[in-house]
């Protein structure tokens, strides 16, 4: 894998991607106000800028469940051309073709 594609060196803090879910809390307490610690199962999920990967985040891509959070976290990996590889743990049980 480490030959196979292109390499850039990267200072700390700009190796890893990050996505980042938000949860939406508007409408839970009085206007201006918040409870501590709870939120709606709603938000959104964006991905942050990276210039060593070349990442420009786009706008915030909604989710209204926690049931659809992983194919929202995919669509916004897909549209910023993030490829996963497969850890070793997942490793033994995804075919290698």
């Amino acid at each position: 894998m480490k030959g196979d594609h292109e390499t850039r060196s990267a200072k700390h803090g700009e190796k890893m991607i990050e996505v980042r879910l938000r949860f939406w809390t508007d409408g839970l307490a009085a206007k201006d106000s918040v409870i501590p610690k709870h939120a709606w199962t709603g938000g959104v999920v964006r991905i942050e800028a990276n210039q060593t990967h070349g990442i420009k985040p786009a706008k915030p891509v909604p989710f209204n469940s926690l049931m659809d959070v992983g194919a929202v976290v995919e669509k916004v990996l897909v549209a910023h051309g993030v490829i996963l590889h497969p850890s070793r743990r997942m490793q033994k049980y995804i075919a290698s073709e």
